[in-house]
């Protein structure tokens, strides 16, 4: 029937509506700054450390809203950023480094609505402030450390086949090994050619000497290249998350640069000391005359030896030589001794590190061997009355062990204090070290207040934008132009809905994208209403004119806006950064504007006209 919608078509209507409006309504209470403290293992602190905590801050006049305990920190509400920032400060140098104090904005979002998984969307390093870096990977030291690695490994197999060589020195990406007679040097390629399938083996002859250069492709140069960035972005992921950032960004830009933004940090300090921070683990030798060891840390120590502090208290005197670093661990997973039911992290290492420790171990049965952990951590400390950060490097011996029989590898590390702390210590042996150097090469820190400003200027242009489009269509339409704004201000509530369903991020150009729709999703009405004008014109009833205003102008409403859908997607699939944000915001729009301006628009003005036989229609 003409101008009569089936209820389904309602039901549709009114679901989109509410969902929307649910979605959308998480973004009215807005965030509060707030402070998040946690153990290194990833735990809430104790009850006794949060009531000092909350004590701390009431003797320094810092004002709190409240203090809640979740799954893994403490979370402390401050009413600004400014108490935030004083607060963070004052913990992290009661508490020390036993703990992670981060920055963060908690939602205010009730609980009944955090429990149909409703959340405000993410605000982007423009709107919310925080820190912009762009870092540069070395990647001619990502390269020197693999042909390095070749080099040290090619020596070992040459020892090993008693293949005696001259030389033997790495430039650029090939390694020369050079020889007295050829015939040693076709040994010597016997050796090593069938281990290495990824270079490129010739000889050649100069300076006296039978030369075997290996060289590395450049397919192969690219792909070091490309797992020194990739490696350093996963890297700068995981140490991220000790700033308790919501939605950071962090990027490949170009062949060797990465971009890191990280919205709501205003710490740039502690940023940047987080982000070059990498944790590693070493492997010595016990110094076994003096074991257990009974002096200090200061007492006077053999040549070749060094104390190192245990994790579970005292001290261990180990030799300085490092057996095995972590650059040769190329896997680690965190698990439970079957013999014991004690955390333990399996060890797996690359076929270089599997010989070295394969041959160390086979010669040191029965001998003792240490783990140390070697992190760099940022400290808190009340310098001429100033709280400053300092940055230090932490090592201490988490496991001595007696080797019982030669290690491959494949092998395990105990002594660890928990599940958590071995989970984090096997992510950080994934991703913990940076595979190549990073410098800053860019860094900008955008505030809180003009972050701020930023959404007022936003806010403010998507009301004027809104108001004059409202105001030109009730003038112009009439009843049909009420019905219109009514539909652009539902399509307004569903692009907030689905943005923050989608926990999209939502920047400066994405209020464009949002103003633009504005001034777009009318355009579907205004192609309508003429329409329906035009057939009044040539005499159809008002029924009609309705119904074929609407069927007549679907054609060329789904070919403007299908075109601008895909200009939207090619922007979002090429664009970087603010590009993407603002083609996102569009898309959703474009998508809405059809709903509300079609199908929406429709139902209502169904409802007023269509049980009319002989209205007039105020148009």
């Amino acid at each position: 029937m003409q101008n009569r919608y089936p209820l389904w078509k309602y039901a549709i209507l009114v679901v989109a509506l509410a969902a929307g409006v649910l979605y959308a309504l998480p973004n009215v209470f807005g965030e509060d700054p707030a402070v998040q403290i946690s153990t290194r293992s990833g735990e809430p602190p104790a009850e006794t450390v949060r009531q000092r905590i909350v004590d701390l801050l009431d003797s320094e006049n810092l004002p709190v809203k409240s203090a809640e305990v979740t799954e893994n920190h403490f979370l402390i509400r401050m009413p600004d950023t400014t108490a935030q920032l004083e607060a963070a400060d004052e913990i992290e140098l009661a508490l020390g480094t036993d703990y992670t104090v981060a920055l963060n904005l908690a939602p205010s979002t009730p609980e009944w609505l955090q429990a149909l998984n409703a959340r405000p969307m993410f605000l982007g390093l423009d709107l919310r402030g925080g820190v912009h870096f762009l870092m540069e990977v070395d990647l001619d030291a990502a390269l020197a450390q693999t042909m390095e690695r070749y080099t040290n490994e090619f020596r070992t197999k040459l020892r090993e086949s008693r293949v005696r060589y001259q030389q033997i020195d790495y430039e650029g990406a090939r390694v020369e090994v050079g020889f007295e007679r050829a015939a040693v040097r076709e040994r010597a390629f016997d050796a090593l050619g069938g281990d290495y399938p990824s270079l490129d083996f010739r000889g050649e002859e100069r300076d006296g000497l039978f030369w075997l250069i290996a060289e590395l492709p450049d397919q192969e140069v690219s792909e070091v290249e490309n797992f020194a960035v990739s490696q350093n972005i996963t890297t700068l992921r995981n140490r991220v998350n000790e700033l308790g950032v919501a939605e950071p960004v962090i990027q490949r830009q170009g062949r060797g640069r990465i971009v890191v933004q990280l919205p709501g940090v205003q710490d740039t300090a502690r940023a940047k000391d987080i982000l070059g921070a990498t944790a590693t683990l070493e492997f010595h030798k016990v110094d076994e005359s003096n074991f257990p060891y009974q002096g200090g840390p200061d007492a006077a120590t053999p040549p070749g030896s060094k104390v190192y502090q245990r994790r579970d208290e005292g001290y261990v005197l180990l030799r300085e030589r490092v057996i095995l670093t972590g650059e040769y661990i190329t896997d680690a997973q965190s698990g439970i001794d079957s013999r014991n039911g004690q955390p333990q992290v399996s060890i797996r290492l690359n076929d270089a590190g599997g010989d070295i420790f394969s041959r160390f171990t086979a010669e040191n049965v029965g001998k003792y061997m240490a783990v140390v952990f070697i992190e760099n951590r940022v400290d808190t400390r009340r310098v001429d009355g100033e709280i400053r950060k300092v940055s230090e490097r932490v090592e201490e011996v988490i496991n001595v062990a007696r080797i019982q029989e030669p290690l491959g590898n494949r092998f395990q590390i105990t002594g660890l204090d928990s599940a958590q702390e071995a989970r984090d210590l096997a992510l950080l042996l994934r991703a913990g070290s940076l595979a190549a150097p990073m410098e800053i090469v860019e860094e900008r820190t955008i505030g809180p207040s003009l972050g701020q400003e930023n959404i007022d200027q936003g806010f403010n242009a998507v009301i004027i934008g809104f108001a004059l489009v409202v105001v030109f269509m009730a003038l112009y339409y009439r009843v049909f132009g009420l019905v219109a704004d009514l539909a652009l201000l539902t399509n307004l509530v569903l692009i907030v809905g689905v943005l923050s369903l989608l926990q999209a991020t939502l920047t400066l150009p994405g209020i464009a994208g949002i103003v633009l729709t504005v001034g777009m999703a009318v355009d579907a009405n205004v192609l309508i209403f003429e329409r329906i004008r035009e057939e009044l014109r040539s005499g159809a009833s008002a029924r009609n004119a309705i119904d074929g205003g609407y069927e007549k102008a679907l054609s060329t409403i789904a070919d403007a806006n299908i075109t601008t859908l895909i200009a939207a997607i090619v922007l979002f699939a090429f664009g970087t950064g603010p590009i993407k944000g603002f083609a996102v915001t569009l898309s959703i729009g474009i998508v809405t504007s059809m709903f509300t301006a079609i199908m929406g628009t429709r139902a209502v003005v169904n409802l007023i006209y269509g049980g009319r036989r002989k209205a007039r229609l105020q148009i």
